[in-house]
């Protein structure tokens, strides 16, 4: 699959910053899957995990309480509550 840029942040510090190949979070009225390409988005995301995958198959996940999803030009910045 082809990567794109995600960056994930809180209010006082950067949590990841690099190319994935999936992103999927809890957005406020269901789950949320993110590949490369997506249309721009902006959602407001609930309480869950926030997954995303590497080109190798490797997945790291996120504990979220609530936070924000932008997606624009191909890259994706999650805003976490800190």
């Amino acid at each position: 699959m082809k990567p794109f840029l995600l960056e994930i942040l809180t209010p006082t510090k950067m949590i990841f910053s690099g190319n994935v190949t999936s992103l999927t979070a809890r957005a406020s009225d269901g789950d949320i899957g993110i590949l490369a390409d997506h249309a721009p988005l902006a959602t407001v995301l609930g309480k869950g995990l926030v997954r995303y995958k590497f080109e190798n198959g490797a997945e790291k996940k996120v504990e979220n309480n609530e936070g924000f999803l932008i997606v624009k030009n191909n890259a994706a910045t999650v805003l976490l509550r800190g």
